[in-house]
């Protein structure tokens, strides 16, 4: 039997915990703010260690997702959730069908799409069951939204050479990446083709095996990531990767990649400014999928060509955030952060005309 739990939780609008054991699913759905128009994130499906990991995760998640919306300026608010589940043995339909409903449940308040872990034909099966759901294959829809988070990491990475070297080619530079999934696998042919040289770390040695193949990279363990020589460091999996441990082995110029919150603690933006390592604000560079996803709420429909183009200012968005922390001598978060808030305080991007969802298109 399905049970939905509220949570309090301050400084968020609403944080549900769903639970339904005949169909294995145990879930959160957080609601940071909705001040710029309705919350819309990722759904991470991932076997935590226990539900309080799941809980931290997808509070801090969301809250990222708020100020991603925010300095974007997508007409949306920040929202995440999460399945605890292994993503490849224990995510059926039946368990996407009781998330379904705790996402009905919020009524648009949270618009869920695909994030580590879920698929485009994840987001395709639960949209059967409800409306709230972005980044789907329907016609109208955005589609997979990972080529465009591929693309904005790309243009961030760009921008970082920019500041790093005066000139945005990428030819010779060497770049590690971590985790070559849908993000991090498109990243790793885009930095190819312009010239990069590649050193790559995963898991799955499938991928690793290609990447060696195609792209003349060099494998690192995943252990070794963060002691590898490179001039930028791109971490692309899961978060928390520059921690207390591992800020003292880096040696790259910069660390500029795809994946949420890779700072373990707020504190070690500092660390970084102290040791000299540029920072990509993860929420800033890794924001082309939000981007995509929320362009097909536009009053005219999706375009990919505006959403393409509007991906690309994320070159223009983190030159300005390198420029102003230089010159008021502090941390890329903090600046990153300042423009959220201003954003968020004074209603810019703020959503003009209302989503609305096809209620029948679901079953």
């Amino acid at each position: 039997m399905l049970t939905i739990e509220e949570v309090e939780v301050e400084g968020y609008e609403k944080v549900i915990e769903g639970k339904d054991p005949s169909r294995a699913l145990h879930c959160f759905i957080a609601v940071h703010n909705t001040a710029l128009g309705p919350a819309l994130g990722g759904t991470r499906v991932h076997r935590y260690p226990n539900p309080e990991d799941a809980l931290q995760d997808v509070l801090k998640l969301a809250r990222a997702m708020t100020y991603k919306s925010a300095v974007v300026q997508s007409g949306l608010g920040g929202g995440k959730s999460v399945i605890i589940a292994d993503p490849f043995t224990e995510k059926t339909e039946e368990t996407l069908t009781a998330f379904a409903e705790v996402l009905d449940s919020l009524a648009g308040l949270y618009i869920a799409a695909e994030d580590v872990g879920s698929s485009t034909a994840d987001m395709n099966f639960i949209l059967q069951h409800t409306p709230y759901v972005a980044a789907t294959s329907k016609e109208q829809s955005s589609g997979d939204p990972s080529p465009y988070t591929a693309w904005g990491v790309f243009r961030g990475i760009q921008a970082t050479a920019q500041k790093l070297f005066h000139s945005s080619s990428l030819k010779d530079k060497t770049i590690a990446i971590q985790g070559l999934g849908n993000v991090g696998g498109k990243l790793a042919n885009l930095l190819f083709w312009h010239g990069a040289k590649l050193i790559v770390s995963d898991i799955n040695t499938k991928h690793v095996r290609h990447c060696i193949r195609d792209y003349h990279a060099t494998p690192v363990e995943p252990i070794d990531f963060c002691k590898v020589e490179c001039d930028i460091l791109a971490p692309c999996a899961f978060g928390g990767i520059i921690n207390d441990k591992t800020i003292e082995q880096l040696k790259c110029k910069a660390v500029a990649g795809g994946a949420n919150n890779q700072l373990a603690s707020p504190v070690l933006a500092e660390k970084l400014a102290e040791k000299g390592i540029l920072y990509a604000p993860d929420y800033i560079i890794n924001a082309g999928g939000l981007i995509n996803a929320a362009m097909e709420y536009e009053i005219n429909g999706y375009d990919p060509i505006k959403s393409r183009n509007k991906t690309d200012r994320i070159f223009d968005l983190l030159l300005e955030i390198y420029e102003r922390a230089e010159k008021e001598k502090t941390t890329t978060v903090v600046i990153a952060n300042q423009i959220a808030e201003f954003n968020l305080k004074n209603g810019i991007g703020k959503r003009k005309n209302p989503i609305y969802f096809n209620k029948k298109a679901s079953v």
